[in-house]
C-alpha cells in the first residue's frame, strides 16, 4: 500500500501536470509561443502550484523549514525539468507530436522527482 505521502505527491504531481500540460497546449494552440518556449512558461506555473501542495501535502509530516524546502525543491525542479526539456526536445527532432512527446517526457521524470524530494528537498534536518 502506497504511503500517504506518496499518495499526495501523485495528486499534487498530477494537478501540477496538468497545469503544465494545459500551459503548453494553450500557448501553442493561440500561436503565442513555440513548443519549447511554452514548455518553459508552463513549468514556472507548475512549479508554483507543485511546491505549495508537496509542502503543504505531500511532505507536511517532515516539517522542513519552508525557506530551505523552496531552495531545495527548486533545484530538484530545475534539474528535472532540464531532464524534461531535453528529452523534449530530442522526441520532437525525432518528429513525435507534441502533446504526446510532452506527456511522455512528464510521465519519465515524476518517480525521480518524488524520491529526491522526499529524501532530500522536504527531509526535516540534514542526514547524518
Amino acid at each position: 500500500m502506497p504511503s500517504r505521502s506518496a499518495f499526495w505527491f501523485i495528486g499534487v504531481g498530477a494537478s501540477a501536470t496538468l497545469v503544465h500540460f494545459g500551459v503548453v497546449v494553450a500557448l501553442v494552440s493561440l500561436g503565442l509561443a513555440a513548443p519549447l518556449a511554452a514548455n518553459v512558461v508552463a513549468w514556472g506555473v507548475a512549479f508554483m502550484v507543485s511546491f505549495v501542495g508537496h509542502w503543504r501535502l505531500s511532505f507536511a509530516s517532515q516539517r522542513a523549514p519552508a525557506r530551505r524546502a523552496s531552495a531545495r525543491f527548486f533545484l530538484v525542479s530545475a534539474a528535472a525539468f532540464a531532464l524534461n526539456q531535453l528529452a523534449y526536445w530530442l522526441l520532437l527532432r525525432a518528429g513525435w507530436n507534441y502533446g504526446v512527446a510532452l506527456a511522455v517526457v512528464l510521465a519519465a521524470v515524476a518517480l525521480a522527482t518524488y524520491l529526491v524530494s522526499r529524501h532530500w528537498a522536504f527531509a526535516a534536518r540534514h542526514p547524518g
